[in-house]
């Protein structure tokens, strides 16, 4: 009996496996970002009043210098009046008394008292024209405007919300970098873009600013790039997540395998390399020995993962079954359900 249990040995394993090939990668650095508008505000007024009269639609594209918003100017406009009245009577009086300087009816104090008040006075319609100007709340820039804050009769004080303005086109992108990647990075190096809003599109844009100061919390620095938004309906808004990338260097070649072929353990990262036996099963499918080896890997990109030792071009690497093999292990391999093993998997549901 212990004859015939020595003799026993275990089927061999069911896995996936593949050969070993070398597949160029693109270098490149990723961080999450954020749009910004170029000129992005919150219409607001810098004098109290009564909303009289709202003239914008939201929503609305406007340009720079039309009219959004009225306040009750009525009090300072008559105001106004009063003061022009009184300037244009001390221009009056200021003329007047200048005819009479020269034939020496008055003293020269006198003219200059008078030259002094009108400037006084049309000092003071200066002003009263900028607060009645003030009531009158105009665009700053073109844009587009977002929900409307006020309703006619509201009261308004400084720094009331009145409308969103932003200008949609072209936008910044925000995004930081560790402080290693500035001997990568220059200016009107070109980025791209991609947003979980429209994960069928990819945006593309230039670095337009390196910051000059490293952030001494993170060590990070922040890239500003610029992104031209003008499709009709301006996909890409202020505050939207934004996934930025950006080439940098010539590209590299790696052999590449899915990260479903390495084992990863407190001892290393391991591969198991299937080498042919000349045995088969009773259904005439080949044998194969797998030889366990401690590899070293790099850089991961959506399921793959770069080896840059331990594996050669060629090999017939495991790529999944490893977890329940052993250095000397007999395997079978089926390939008819083979691990993820794409670059850049399609991560949106069905």
């Amino acid at each position: 009996m212990k004859k015939k249990m020595s003799q026993m040995t275990l089927p061999p394993e069911t896995v996936s496996a593949m050969k070993a090939v070398y597949q160029s990668w693109q270098p490149k650095m990723q961080a999450a970002g954020t749009v910004r508008a170029v000129q992005g505000v919150d219409v607001t007024t810098e004098i109290q009043g009564l909303v009289r009269t709202i003239y914008f639609q939201p929503g609305a594209t406007v340009k720079a210098g039309d009219l959004l918003l009225a306040l009750n100017a009525d009090a300072d406009t008559a105001q106004l009046n009063a003061l022009q009245a009184a300037a244009d009577l001390s221009k009056i009086t200021d003329q007047r008394d200048q005819a009479q300087y020269k034939i020496h009816a008055i003293s020269k104090a006198k003219l200059d008292d008078d030259d002094a008040d009108l400037k006084s006075k049309r000092a003071q319609v200066a002003q009263q024209a900028a607060i009645v100007a003030q009531k009158s709340i105009h665009a700053p820039f073109s844009g587009k405007l977002g929900v409307s804050a006020v309703n006619v009769g509201q009261y308004l004080t400084p720094g009331n919300k009145i409308v969103t303005l932003q200008a949609l086109d072209p936008v910044y992108v925000d995004f930081y970098l560790p402080q290693q990647a500035l001997v990568y990075l220059s200016k009107g190096q070109s980025v791209k873009l991609i947003t979980d809003t429209y994960p069928n599109e990819t945006f593309t844009g230039d670095v337009t600013t390196i910051d000059p100061k490293i952030d001494p919390a993170t060590r990070n620095v922040q890239i500003e790039a610029t992104v031209q938004n003008t499709d009709k309906d301006h996909l890409l808004l202020p505050g939207m997540f934004v996934q930025a990338e950006v080439e940098t260097g010539k590209p590299k070649s790696y052999i590449t395998l899915p990260q479903t072929a390495i084992t990863f353990n407190p001892y290393g990262e391991v591969a198991f390399i299937a080498h042919d036996t000349d045995k088969k099963e009773a259904k005439g499918t080949s044998i194969f020995t797998v030889t366990q080896l401690f590899i070293s890997t790099g850089e991961k990109r959506g399921d793959q993962v770069a080896v840059l030792k331990g594996v050669k071009e060629g090999d017939l690497v495991v790529t999944s079954g490893g977890l329940k093999l052993k250095n000397g292990s007999q395997v079978v391999i089926n390939n008819s359900v083979t691990p993820a093993n794409d670059e850049h998997p399609d991560v949106s549901e069905e």
